[in-house]
């Protein structure tokens, strides 16, 4: 039997109303901040990531799905949505036609990396891009942003890690001085970590082996290097967030490792998903857009991971979601009158009433358990005496209350339904 590939997975009819609760908090919280919907294809040119998301990055160098198509162009299934954005942010002139864009996507992306909790080949994100502003204030309100939405979800046993990376040119001679120091234990770094020193020399920091941590616990910190232009918006943010009543936490070492990332960076965690314990990542990105081609453009953004936030969810049992049922279940007490039980419901679908009848010639208890299983407010029963006196019974199946109504009288019985 064909199965999903590893790292993939069915989202089965009883999870989906999980995902589209999640999808209507995103789509009433963008909402209230302004954010319009971003719609990009599933695949681009793999020179888009190779150029945006860089060739030294594990993202491109081992986790990309590319392959060359019919006409010998080189695709890849995009890992990630910003570098998309931002090429359609630039193909269509967005900038042109206002001073902001503020952006926002629910879509699938694709790495192929080790699957674990939380974690897949092919894994959903929700996120947000701001393009066009330099000021601190969209560094915070994209923090708040993701922090509301993760909130209205009911999380509790959340964190904000915020960090600057400041501007291209203290960030270049911070690294001078970061090499110097780790230059003496160079030898006892992973081979990973070696790699990155000339490549990606922040990312050393995010390093999760022991002996790594080790050696870069006393390493010194790129924010205690910082111009002031730089911490001067860093603090902006900070007084920003400290008036919207944010908690959040300075993590020095919180970085990324791409040179086009600038000033504010930040995490959500939750200790409520295991050791992947990130929720939701994002930074500002000054650079991006020059790097791919286009006018120089300030931005910032963040991504969350669909999949991880319901974990944390679903360990913290913090979904309310609606009830899930029918509001009609019709039962044929004749099989003869299956095209009068057809007729029914196409009557009260037409009349946005949710409605569910019998496909499998069942008994009329067995009928009635399946109503009861599809947790239906009401069955209405056709056949029987009552059918031959021309009267249709509508039972409340809540407080199995029976009411009595004439064969063509439809409109007090979706009445009494609606009601």
């Amino acid at each position: 039997m064909i199965k999903a590939i590893t790292g993939t997975k069915d989202i089965l009819p009883i999870d989906i109303p999980k995902w589209k609760y999640l999808e209507s908090i995103v789509e009433s919280t963008m909402k209230t901040f302004n954010y319009k919907e971003i719609r990009t294809p599933i695949f681009e040119e793999t020179a888009l990531f190779s150029r945006g998301i860089g060739e030294s990055t594990d993202i491109v160098s081992k986790e990309m799905y590319s392959f060359v198509d019919r006409s010998g162009t080189s695709v890849t299934l995009k890992p990630e949505m910003t570098a998309s954005t931002v090429r359609a942010f630039m193909e269509h002139s967005l900038g042109k036609q206002q001073g902001l864009n503020k952006l926002y996507y629910v879509s699938p992306m694709f790495r192929q990396e080790r699957p674990q909790a939380g974690r897949y080949r092919q894994f959903h994100q929700f996120g947000a891009e701001a393009l066009g502003s330099h000021e601190p204030l969209i560094d915070a309100e994209m923090i708040i942003l993701a922090h509301r939405i993760i909130s209205r979800l009911g999380l509790n046993n959340i964190e904000i890690k915020i960090n600057s990376l400041g501007i291209p040119e203290s960030r270049e001679k911070y690294k001078i001085i970061l090499k110097e120091f780790i230059k003496p234990h160079f030898e006892k770094l992973t081979e990973d970590s070696r790699k990155r020193f000339d490549t990606n020399i922040l990312r050393i920091f995010d390093s999760k082996a022991d002996n790594d941590q080790q050696i870069m616990k006393d390493a010194p910190l790129l924010i205690d290097h910082l111009d002031e232009e730089s911490l001067k918006h860093f603090e902006t943010v900070k007084q920003i967030l400290d008036k919207a009543k944010i908690k959040y936490d300075v993590d020095p070492k919180l970085v990324r490792g791409l040179d086009y990332y600038t000033h504010t960076t930040f995490e959500i965690l939750s200790s409520s998903v295991g050791a992947q314990s990130a929720l939701c990542g994002g930074g500002r990105y000054n650079l991006l857009a020059e790097q791919l081609g286009g006018n120089p453009t300030p931005a910032i953004g963040f991504a969350a991971g669909i999949e991880r936030i319901l974990l944390a969810c679903e360990n913290e049992k913090s979904l309310n979601l609606p009830e899930d049922n029918i509001d009609l279940y019709i039962v044929r007490m004749d099989k003869e009158l299956t095209a009068e039980a057809y007729e029914l419901s196409v009557i009260f679908r037409n009349e946005n009433i949710n409605v569910e009848l019998d496909y499998l010639s069942r008994s009329v208890k067995a009928q009635m358990r399946e109503a009861n299983k599809l947790n239906a407010k009401f069955v209405l029963l056709i056949g029987g005496d009552e059918y031959a006196q021309k009267k249709l019974v509508l039972k409340n199946m809540e407080t199995s209350e029976q009411i009595f109504f004439d064969i063509n009288d439809l409109i007090s019985i979706k009445e009494k339904i609606i009601n």
